[in-house]
């Protein structure tokens, strides 16, 4: 046995770890590392369970193609790789390129090496059609940025800020959050508070975060519009904005001083079910008695209706309030791998992407980052005509679990004349593709901290592991990157990695692609790899620069889609008790929530997990379930308006009334799920048929309204 250092790769968190090894190199334990210099020995389940998911039961360690009974035989990854290319060829000669796809998921963006080889590939082909998790996920921000614009520096930072104002985020339990340390959470919390840091938090949840919190607001679902604008109004009305900021940068102000006027504290405290007195006192905690410090909004804000709407008027929060390093502050984070950009003290519009370029045939949506709305990629899939996908690479995602509208997704995925699945385990997905290429994982290849969100570090932080674990014995295991160059090479293609032309004719290796990644950090690459813990590039501070003279944007808050979409919200009419969603009236609503335990649909066949939790809950106030006329561990049926699904009750006092809150990725294919065995899919709670948000699609996700019933034999058959 020895003790190895690297860095866990389940979450973009990267915790430093220790991870034993046996005389194979096989991971047989891991801990946290004290002595890594950004998570000090933090580890959460997921990653001290890395041994389970490793070998779990289900890992796959040979190519498989799928044979006509719907069986699969192994075959060496060349021949696969030779016959997929062949069938990828057939259709972009006969179809066109667009008729090509991929979709990346976590697995994929998690993987320094690969996260930039499906687009590279797809540009390559000539194909748009290139999906992630982004757009079903927190695109909202991007959306924001478009129609406001950027301030050309970072926000204040955690360390010097007097509040933070979380909307439906929880980073003690999900790690990942904008604007707070995400390398040991609860900790930071701690040394925040302890210096004075002021919380306010709004969640249907007392969650783990807003324990913490000075003012809680513990609003219905989906109600974050409303008391967005309410603060709005109540800022705006007492002048607690930053007058000057405001006058210099904003160029509508009165525009939505008017917009919000209709959103008094009285009417947000009926329509949300708060208290106006605690709406005021957040407002004047955040805009009043502090100077520092910005709003934030997580999932449960982007994931809701209205969900683009929400996060622009908790962004407008912090413009109203100038919540921005000015020139000659220090930036906390000017990043390592990716190449050091200016940073001035000045909006900077950036432009709607989404309304230029190239449209889906579905919904006539644009894209952002590049990357098509992920919301309609399903009917992009079954809707014939020119373009229609007949081929998807699927990469590190469950598509057929994760996916809202599983019905549709599934449908979609079956009517594939060609899947191939890059993932190392026999998931939903890999049981509906045509080819399964399971890679190596984490701690079984090279790899670098993450770089496309390096922002989120509160240091300038970057760390480079070998690999340092053999794949189990007799595997047949790829790379990543190896599926895409191989592919390319077979079709003639020249592949641009990050931004550099790779030689088609020599095979890279991960090292050389890691490089290429790292070719912007301070030090040479070689120099990287010999930080055992990673290193803290803090010698070359960057301080915000004064704006630039000729500069003439300004913020844009009160754009005509906005006042248009706040007027739509204000004249609606919600019922608690009898919400209403496509001429349905229901009695609760339902929110996502995280579990510790797994990542989405990852980590639900570690055996640790299994025995800790089997299947997902319904979580429900006490009061709830005593009124439904029945006790903790019982079952229901939950009924949207797109369909139903079984679930156990568990009591969760912190929960509001009128909410029941459940994990997504949980259940398997439809017809094959054993609740008690499986879990519940909340996908089948979702239509993507309707009710999606305009520009990005955006399913609703949360804030789901739902009837609840004891179960019968009776209801489940409906």
């Amino acid at each position: 046995m020895r003790e190895v250092r690297s860095f866990c790769r389940f979450c973009m968190v990267f915790c430093g770890t220790q991870v034993t090894l046996d005389d194979k190199d096989h991971v047989t334990a891991v801990r946290g590392d004290r002595d890594d210099p950004m998570n000090q020995g933090y580890s959460c389940i997921k990653g001290l369970e890395a041994a389970g998911a490793y070998y779990a039961p289900d890992r796959l360690l040979h190519p498989l193609k799928r044979q006509s009974d719907g069986s699969f035989a192994q075959l060496p990854l060349e021949q696969a790789l030779d016959e997929i290319a062949a069938k990828m060829a057939e259709i972009a000669a006969r179809d066109g390129p667009e008729a090509i796809g991929a979709f990346r998921g976590a697995g994929a963006m998690l993987n320094a090496s690969a996260m930039a080889m499906a687009p590279a590939f797809l540009t390559a082909l000539g194909s748009h059609k290139n999906f992630t998790t982004l757009t079903i996920d927190q695109s909202a921000h991007m959306i924001a940025a478009g129609r406001i614009g950027m301030w050309a520096a970072p926000r204040q930072p955690l360390h010097d800020s007097d509040v933070r104002m979380m909307f439906g985020t929880n980073p003690l339990l999900a790690l990942t959050c904008t604007d707070f340390d995400m390398s040991n959470p609860t900790k930071a919390m701690k040394k925040a508070r302890a210096r004075g840091l002021k919380l306010i938090v709004i969640d249907p949840r007392r969650t783990e975060t807003a324990k913490y919190a000075d003012v809680f607001l513990q609003p219905y679902p989906g109600e974050d519009v409303t008391i967005a604008a309410g603060m709005l109004h109540i800022i705006l009305t007492e002048g607690w904005q930053d007058a000057e900021f405001c006058a210099a940068n904003v160029a509508d102000l009165d525009a939505l001083r008017a917009a919000v006027a209709p959103f008094t504290p009285e009417y947000v405290a009926r329509r949300a079910g708060i208290d106006a007195a605690d709406l005021h006192r957040a407002t004047a905690m955040f805009a009043r008695d502090s100077r520092r410090g910005g709003a934030l909004a997580g999932t449960g804000v982007c994931m809701a209706p209205h969900s683009n709407l929400a996060d622009h008027l908790v962004e407008t929060i912090n413009v109203v309030c100038g919540r921005f390093q000015r020139a000659g502050e220090r930036v906390v984070n000017p990043g390592v791998l990716r190449a050091r950009q200016p940073r001035r003290a000045q909006p900077m519009q950036i432009g709607r992407s989404w309304e230029q370029g190239f449209k889906s045939r579905i919904g006539n949506y644009g894209t952002l980052w590049g990357e098509m709305m992920s919301g309609i990629m399903a009917d992009e899939i079954l809707a014939p005509g020119e373009g229609q996908i007949r081929a998807l690479i699927s990469h590190g995602s469950n598509l057929a679990n994760i996916m809202p509208d599983q019905h549709k997704t599934i449908r979609a995925l079956e009517s594939l004349e060609l899947l191939v699945n890059i993932d190392p385990f026999m998931t939903e997905t890999s049981k509906l593709a045509h080819y399964i290429l399971p890679t190596v994982m984490g701690y079984e290849r090279a790899d670098l901290t993450m770089y496309m969100y390096e922002s989120l570090y509160t240091q300038p932080y970057a760390r480079y592991t070998p690999a340092i674990a053999a794949p189990p014995t007799g595997a047949d295991l790829a790379e990543d990157w190896q599926i895409y160059w191989g592919l390319a090479q077979r079709l003639g293609l020249k592949l641009e990695f990050d931004g550099v032309p790779l030689d088609m004719d020599t095979t890279p290796d991960t090292d050389s692609l890691l490089a290429i990644v790292a070719r912007h950090a301070p030090v040479p690459f070689e120099t990287m790899k010999s930080y055992e813990l990673g290193h803290i590039f803090d010698d070359d501070p960057q301080y915000v620069e004064a704006a630039d003279p000729a500069c003439t944007d300004r913020f844009t808050v009160a754009t005509d889609d906005i006042l248009a979409e706040l007027a739509q919200v204000h004249a609606e009419c919600p019922q608690p008790g009898a919400w209403s969603s496509n001429g349905e009236r229901f009695t609760h609503k339902m929110t996502s929530r995280r579990l510790r335990e797994v990542q989405n649909s990852s980590h639900r066949n570690v055996p640790a997990v299994r025995k800790r939790m089997p299947y997902n809950h319904a979580y429900l106030h006490p009061d709830e379930i005593a009124a439904l006329g029945i006790s903790a561990g019982d079952k229901i049926t939950i009924t949207s308006d797109a369909g139903s699904i079984p679930a156990v009750v568990a009591a969760e006092p912190d929960l509001r009334r009128g909410v029941i809150s459940m994990s997504h990725g949980w259940g398997t294919l439809p017809q094959d799920t054993v609740y008690e065995r499986d879990g519940a899919n909340t996908g089948l709670l979702i239509s993507t048929d309707r009710d999606l948000d305009p520009i990005n699609a955006m399913p609703r996700m949360t804030a789901i309204p739902v009837r609840l019933e004891p179960f019968t034999m009776a209801v489940a058959a409906e």
